[in-house]
């Protein structure tokens, strides 16, 4: 079939904004209840609600009604937001109060947490059943004071009692097999969980507890108990993240050491990458680059891989003997709940986050690449402008859009984004960099980043987009950078730092960090400490760092994007930036959306920004996208 030749940029796509959001349903939390598959399952056609669900033949059947919404708010980030006990009920944070609720399928559920005074101020995540209680990690608010404790909520409504506490912060709270001690990691500000950790063991009887592992510079992930007087752990004391056996004492030793990670940076409480299997052996996930699935044995310390056909990204859910369910997704295949038989190595999907994905012919083909920076190497992955209808004009290169991850500790692997088909489709490229400060390359690749927030990232972006266009496959005068929170910073900073972008799109990104620091939410009101410099000491280049004071170096069209619910990155800072292009008279749009958080949840909200950011790079770099209504610029009179 022969390609009709359009610009690049205006190829008509069968592939829309609504069809993105609308037959999106993003998956976690897998596990059996006896031989059902339950699962949490986000709805942004239902208000950005995450529901649970179970199989029922080929049917998905919703076991939590609308309006109830299975989150938890600690960390802001939350993670662990339901459980499951023996006789089949629902334990769950709901979002709208952060109370705990229990509830059989299908019923209304009843509070188990007393209201407190202020609404939504007492919070729990990481819930796990242990007897009549659930286990948590609480997080209690009193006005500007944040604390947190491990708790037991007793499943009959009658009360919640507190088991330790002692810092700042409180992850993976594990029960000994006879029930006599609780395992945990802890760690205090200024440290990320990345940074330093400590696993921590207590006495229940007498309330003692001691440090067994860690250190500030240490990151402890995932104790798991193997018997009264031991655990597995994983420890990136190498500078990888291995997992390790230890005892109580801290007598501890490698099960096995590579250069890759078993473990990734503690974003959301409940996160795992290893499973203990019935015969003794670990089930585990590793990552350089992309996700690997293999097997371990700890006493002979062997790895044996698992071939997943391509899925490169992989995350553990639960298990019932040798059958596993996986979270897996890859450059062909779309994120989904995955069924896993150990015995055979054979898997089958059981729900895919995508309703319908795209004929396969408008998907392009990630290609992972290594650029070479002026000090460094930079990884990313490029995806081409691909259509099985159009091509670009002779003599004419595509436009390319550089995709900048949060975090700044987040990683990318190569995946099947209906985003980047969105753009592909038309025939702008795509390009996910993991610049310096991504994880998923070891200790060494993450903390290129400390200190050097706002250049590392901004130099490797730039090497990467550059390196396309040295190799002739982007055109150097049609680059545009998008990113979302501390991608946002790392966008603002680009185009006010260089002249490499022509424009560039800020979801939610930092703008400013003096009053950042004052006004974000607690898990990280510390974390530009080490990003940039402690206060009062690093205040000089708070200032000179921050893209809302270097505007003067901007002369590119920005498009700012935010929720006006936002706690992390709150509104004012895209006011900021906005007030300060206004006074500059930089062609700009702001874009402010009511009931939104921290990353976009509503249908109505997803369709609008996507749409949004394809006419304006299409006013910018001169292409016009067919069917998209045009976005209105502020400029000046």
């Amino acid at each position: 079939m022969t390609r009709a030749a359009l610009p690049y940029g205006s190829w008509p796509s069968p592939i829309t904004a609504a069809d993105l959001s609308a037959s999106g349903h993003p998956v976690e939390g897998g596990r059996f209840v006896g031989d059902q598959i339950w699962w949490a399952e986000m709805r942004p056609s239902e208000n950005g609600r995450t529901t649970i669900c179970r199989s029922s033949g080929d049917t998905v059947e919703v076991l939590l009604e609308e309006p109830y919404n299975a989150r938890t708010r600690v960390h802001e980030y939350g993670g662990g937001a339901w459980t499951v006990t023996e006789d089949a009920r629902i334990v769950f944070a709901e979002f709208s109060d952060q109370r705990v609720y229990v509830a059989k399928a299908g019923e209304t559920p009843v509070a188990l947490t007393p209201a407190p005074e202020v609404a939504s101020s007492v919070r729990y995540g990481e819930l796990s059943v242990v007897g009549d209680e659930v286990l948590a990690v609480r997080e209690s608010h009193d006005g500007a004071d944040v604390t947190r404790d491990i708790c037991m909520i007793a499943l009959d409504g009658s009360g919640v009692r507190s088991l330790v506490s002692g810092s700042d912060f409180l992850a993976y709270p594990r029960l000994s097999p006879d029930g006599s001690a609780l395992a945990w990691i802890a760690w205090n500000h200024p440290q990320m969980p990345w940074d330093g950790t400590e696993l921590r063991v207590a006495d229940l009887a007498t309330g003692t507890w001691k440090t067994v592992l860690g250190s500030s510079e240490e990151s402890i992930l995932q104790p798991e108990w193997i018997d009264d007087n031991s655990l597995y752990v994983i420890s990136d004391r190498t500078g990888w993240w291995s997992i390790y056996r230890t005892d109580t004492e801290g007598s501890s030793s490698p099960l096995h050491e590579c250069e890759s990670d078993f473990g990734a940076p503690l974003w959301q409480l409940g996160a795992r990458w290893y499973s203990v299997l019935d015969d003794g052996k670990l089930l585990t996930v590793r990552t350089y680059g992309v996700d690997t699935l293999a097997v371990l044995d700890p006493e002979t310390g062997s790895l044996e891989d698992i071939d997943l056909d391509g899925l490169t990204s992989v995350s553990l859910g639960g298990r019932n003997g040798t059958s596993v369910l996986i979270k897996a997704g890859g450059a062909q295949s779309p994120s989904g709940l995955r069924l896993l038989d150990l015995s055979t190595g054979e898997h089958s999907l059981v729900r895919s986050g995508l309703e319908t994905v795209p004929d396969e012919d408008y998907l392009p083909l990630g290609e992972p690449m290594t650029f070479q920076g002026a000090e460094r190497e930079v990884h990313a992955i490029a995806y081409a402008p691909r259509s099985p209808e159009y091509q670009g004009l002779d003599g004419e290169l595509p436009p390319y859009v550089a995709f900048v991850h949060g975090g700044p500790t987040a990683h990318v692997a190569p995946a099947l984004n209906p985003v980047f088909a969105y753009f592909t489709s038309r025939g702008i490229g795509v390009v996910d960099v993991n610049y310096g400060g991504s994880s998923g390359y070891g200790r060494e690749y993450r903390n290129r980043l400390r200190g050097q927030w706002g250049i590392v990232d901004v130099e490797d972006t730039v090497a990467a987009v550059q390196g396309l266009a040295d190799a002739g496959l982007a055109d150097p005068a049609r680059l545009a950078i998008e990113g979302g929170s501390a991608g946002g910073w790392t966008v603002l900073a680009a185009l006010t730092s260089s002249d490499v972008f022509a424009c560039g799109a800020s979801y939610y990104g930092v703008a400013e960090l003096e009053l950042f620091v004052a006004e974000t939410h607690d898990f990280e009101s510390r974390y530009i400490d080490g990003l940039i410099g402690p206060l009062p000491e690093a205040i000089d280049l708070y200032r000179t760092r921050a893209p809302v004071n270097n505007v003067d170096g901007l002369s590119c069209p920005v498009l700012l994007l935010q929720g006006l619910s936002d706690p992390i990155v709150p509104p004012s800072q895209a006011e900021r930036f906005r007030d300060a292009m206004v006074k500059k008279g930089i062609p700009h749009a702001y874009l402010a959306y009511e009931g939104e958080s921290h990353g976009f949840r509503k249908l109505e909200t997803q369709v609008n920004a996507r749409e949004s950011e394809l006419s304006f790079y299409g006013q910018v770099l001169g292409f016009t996208p067919p069917g998209i209504p045009k976005l209105e610029l502020w400029r000046p009179e």
